[in-house]
């Protein structure tokens, strides 16, 4: 008996540390049962040096990749790869005009090391930007395209040897032992990097992970940029993120100030959305507090 007792042990213990959960029957029960997994939050985010209410919701669901053609996969080919996506949107309104936000990451469920694919969004009455990364077998791609002159760019390298801080959302989905703690470069989100007017450029960031009975908050801190992004999430498994905060300086001149954005959870439900796409599954936009 005592040496089953270890046993047990030193299995649970594998399993807590392990770096992927993608083999349990736990995570293979909840993302492939064929639904997505909808999550709606209340937002507070700070632009122009104000808070604006709004609301964000996140979409995760596992889909198959096509890493030749970069994009969901519509046929079975040998190279798909599954990988968790998911699609973040935020909206809100600064005054008499509205902001519609949406970044999109595609991490390898097996190998969630960064993802194949980045892509973000921002529309606004001023117009409009677009960001796309691609993870190639040397270097990351990124191209930008941007209505503020000399933001626009193609083609632009980034060493390989970076943590994509989009990409931290679904590491903690699906293995949070692999979180990165310490000193290391890290590649900012892209919706804060446009709206700040940053270069899209690696920066010194330090990472680290408070563990608690019922929830873990994992925090990056950009030392130069005066920016720091908390994520808090379940301690265990699905690992849901039931809030974030960032704080940073917001607005120009006069109106200049640190402040921080927050998000807390409103409501999740588990449905294959694509399939509620009728005026009488509107009901659900209700009932995610989203209208």
């Amino acid at each position: 008996m005592k040496k089953l007792a270890y046993l047990f042990f030193f299995l649970a213990l594998f399993t807590s540390n392990a770096q992927n959960l993608s083999e349990t029957n736990a995570f293979k029960t909840y993302w492939y049962a064929g639904k997505a997994e909808i999550t709606s939050y209340n937002l507070e985010q700070a632009r122009y040096g104000e808070i604006r209410n709004g609301h964000a919701v996140m979409i995760f669901v596992t889909e198959p990749f096509s890493k030749k053609h970069n994009t969901k996969a519509d046929k079975n080919h040998s190279e798909n790869t599954t990988v968790l996506k998911l699609n973040t949107t935020k909206k809100f309104n600064t005054g008499i005009y509205p902001y519609s936000i949406m970044t999109s990451t595609f991490v390898p469920v097996k190998n969630p090391k960064a993802s194949l694919k980045i892509s973000s969004s921002s529309q606004e009455w001023c117009g409009h930007e677009y960001i796309e990364l691609t993870n190639k077998n040397n270097a990351y791609i990124l191209h930008n395209f941007s209505y503020f002159q000399g933001e626009s760019f193609t083609n632009k390298k980034i060493s390989k040897n970076v943590i994509l801080e989009d990409d931290i959302w679904s590491k903690i989905r699906l293995s949070p032992s692999t979180l990165p703690l310490g000193d290391f470069k890290a590649l900012p989100s892209f919706v804060w990097l446009r709206f700040s007017h940053k270069e899209v450029t690696p920066y010194s960031a330090t990472g680290t992970l408070k563990k608690g009975t019922e929830e873990n908050t994992y925090t990056i801190h950009y030392p130069t940029l005066d920016r720091t992004l908390e994520i808090v999430f379940q301690s265990s498994f699905p690992f849901q993120i039931t809030r974030f905060t960032e704080t940073f300086y917001s607005g120009w001149g006069a109106k200049r100030k640190q402040m921080t954005s927050k998000a807390t959870l409103k409501k999740t439900i588990n449905i294959p959305y694509w399939q509620t796409n009728s005026n009488k599954d509107l009901y659900l936009r209700n009932e995610l507090g989203i209208e």
